[in-house]
């Protein structure tokens, strides 16, 4: 049962079915915010006592203890009497509240509005209207100590910030009239903030209000002066004087300088041009790499772009826009299998119709495009297809087209277990490349394979390096979607490590929160619940799941295991007859341990021998920790227990 926790409004919890947790008294719900407040930091018994009481009475600590064994039988009601607390743990001196990052309502909602500052409109204004909602009062509510004040005064703050930046995202959308309401609302509560007048101002003149919105502005200076003794900054000014000019404010920066370029190729290159198509392909690769929100339009863009491409009948035209988008890809299952078969049809379409004079680089980024989109599929095209496109990348030594083509490369090696090691190589010369050449999208692509590779070799400090070393190249180039893929290595790090289950649980439930809405659905959907399985298996515990548990892609491989935990064996035993082999990709080893350990649960020989026979080129590797994502322990491990098992069972 996973229990939720809320503090924007009054300190409550929710069990697993969405009802109330009785938290019993006022000081059991102070204890619990303040843990809250220390965010899974350890709290000392002595600090509690100091923050419920401004003279703590004598027995004070004995108090604290005894609010907090009372929450832990609220909020794990079905823990054993001597089993260790999962939830609010004791931890040295103090407690700790171990909660994954979605459980509790104001960590979702700092780390949303901190994920919508550089992203786009529309999924700013879908998570802000989301987040914005989870307030049901004052944040802390009923709370009056320093420690509460501080921290619903950062809350608060917080939420004002979010109401503007919903406000932005209505405006850049096109719709003012829908953000005046709640801005006139928000300069009334809050005279102070000069982006809310700012806004409201904008608003009201974009929806064609212009008397308004000076007026607006003049209030403001009014507000301004006669509460704060201050004068308006330069931003309500200049608004001001560009509103009654009638003009609209444009841009500053690199704001101002995209609203001018673009305009210039509006104005410069007909309707329909070609070179309008090659343009967008540029454009959505750039997009691609910005966020969710720029994920999820580049990729539907790309094939309205190929489709128009087509449409014109232009071979050479078709193979430069599928093959443009060099977009690193680091996951081996495809967001969209059905369209990546379009897209890998069309490449092949247009490698058929080029002429005998295509350049060479055409073809082979074309043949590239074929690699990295047939990932995970069982036929040699893949492969084939990628070992071309790097034969021609290299005799032209071209670094860009090389670095497409081992990406490709990489996509098609997972045709057995146990090639961590190809990958790696393969990983250091896209590092090399990248490096080498300024190539930072490359050099990050690199990196991430080097992670997966040295946590699939056990060597953790190496994979540390490489993921430490992509996240600041992330930063650097604005490579949000970068910071997934580490966040989830780090908790499988912490798994790898050997952490107690329940340690390794929280941190995956806490990058399970980063992958949420990432625009990723081939990374996202079953992720978590497989990787706890892989956890569970591991620990040697029974995979008890929910039965409403989405397992996503890979229900075949977790059915066995979460049948058996239901003390269904013969319905096991069927379902491990229809597992098919793992696809050809970085959970291959993961999967097939899954496989083995249902098949020596059910002593079920003949799949006994098939995952011996798929797993014992891997026996060095760490099964799963290659993807970077997850790990169900070593290798050998499950090897040896193979081969236990048909050492002992009957035929």
């Amino acid at each position: 049962m996973q229990v939720s926790f809320g503090v924007l409004g009054p300190v409550t919890a929710w069990d697993g079915d969405g009802a109330p947790v009785d938290l019993r008294g006022p000081r059991h719900r102070a204890v619990l915010a303040r843990l809250i407040v220390a965010r899974s930091r350890v709290v000392p018994v002595d600090h509690l006592v100091d923050d419920l009481w401004a003279d703590p009475p004598a027995g004070a600590v004995g108090a604290v203890r005894t609010f907090v064994a009372a929450l832990r039988r609220r909020l794990e009601p079905r823990r054993a009497p001597r089993e260790p607390a999962r939830l609010l743990v004791t931890d040295g001196p103090g407690y700790a509240l171990r909660a994954a990052g979605d459980t509790v309502d104001a960590w979702r909602f700092a780390d949303t509005v901190a994920a919508t500052t550089d992203a786009l409109p529309r999924p700013t204004l879908d998570r802000l209207d989301a987040a914005l909602g989870w307030w049901r009062g004052p944040g802390y509510a009923g709370l009056d100590q320093p420690w509460a004040r501080a921290e619903r005064a950062r809350l608060d703050e917080l939420r004002l910030t979010a109401v503007e930046r919903r406000a932005e995202a209505l405006l850049a959308l096109g719709r003012a009239t829908d953000a005046v309401p709640d801005l006139d609302a928000h300069v009334a509560d809050h005279p102070w903030r000069e982006d809310g007048w700012r806004l409201l101002a904008l608003a009201l003149y974009r929806a064609g209000r212009q008397a308004d919105a000076l007026a607006v502005l003049r209030r403001a200076r009014e507000r301004l002066r006669d509460q704060l003794g201050l004068d308006p900054g330069p931003r309500l000014r200049r608004l001001e004087t560009d509103l009654l000019r009638q003009t609209d404010p444009e841009p500053t920066g690199p704001g101002r300088v995209w609203a001018e370029a673009a305009a210039a190729y509006e104005r410069s290159v007909v309707p329909g041009a070609r070179a309008r198509l090659e343009s967008t392909v540029g454009l959505l690769r750039s997009l691609a790499v910005t966020g969710p929100g720029g994920l999820e339009a580049a990729r539907d863009q790309r094939v309205a772009a190929i489709d128009a491409a087509e449409q014109l009948g232009d071979p050479d035209l078709t193979a430069r826009v599928i093959g443009g988008y060099d977009v690193p890809a680091i996951w081996t299952r495809a967001d969209d299998p059905e369209q990546a078969a379009r897209v890998v049809a069309a490449a092949e379409r247009a490698l058929a119709g080029l002429g005998p004079d295509a350049p060479e680089t055409t073809r082979a980024r074309l043949l590239a495009t074929v690699a990295v989109e047939s990932r995970g599929l069982p036929s040699t095209r893949g492969p084939d297809a990628a070992r071309q496109a790097e034969a021609i990348a290299r005799r032209l030594a071209d670094p860009a087209l090389l670095a497409q083509a081992l990406n490709g490369v990489f996509m098609q090696t997972f045709h057995r277990a146990g090639l961590a090691a190809e990958r790696d190589a393969t990983g250091a010369e896209l590092v090399e490349l990248g490096t080498r050449h300024g190539l930072a999208p490359v050099e990050i692509l690199g990196r991430l394979i080097r992670m997966q590779a040295r946590g699939a070799l056990a060597d953790l400090t190496a994979a540390d390096a490489h993921a430490d070393a992509a996240d600041r190249l992330a930063a650097r180039h604005e490579s949000p979607l970068t910071g997934v893929f580490t966040a989830w290595y780090r908790a499988m790090r912490v798994a790898a490590a050997g952490a107690p289950y329940p340690e390794a649980e929280a941190a995956y439930r806490t990058a399970a929160g980063r992958l949420a809405g990432c625009g990723m659905p081939g990374v996202e959907r079953g992720l978590l619940p497989l990787a706890l399985l892989c956890l569970r298996v591991w620990h040697d515990l029974p995979a008890d799941f929910p039965d409403d548990t989405d397992w996503g892609p890979y229900a075949p491989w977790a059915r066995p295991l979460v049948l058996l935990a239901a003390d269904r064996r013969a319905d096991a035993a069927a379902a491990l007859r229809r597992t098919p082999p793992p696809p050809r990709d970085l959970l291959l080893e993961a999967l097939w341990a899954l496989t083995g350990r249902a098949a020596v649960a059910l002593d079920h020989r003949a799949a006994m021998r098939r995952v011996r026979d798929a797993l014992a080129p891997a026996a060095p590797e760490v099964a799963g920790a290659g993807s970077g994502m997850l790990t169900a322990g070593p290798v050998a491990v499950h090897l040896d227990r193979l081969t236990a098992a048909l050492g002992e069972a009957s035929d």
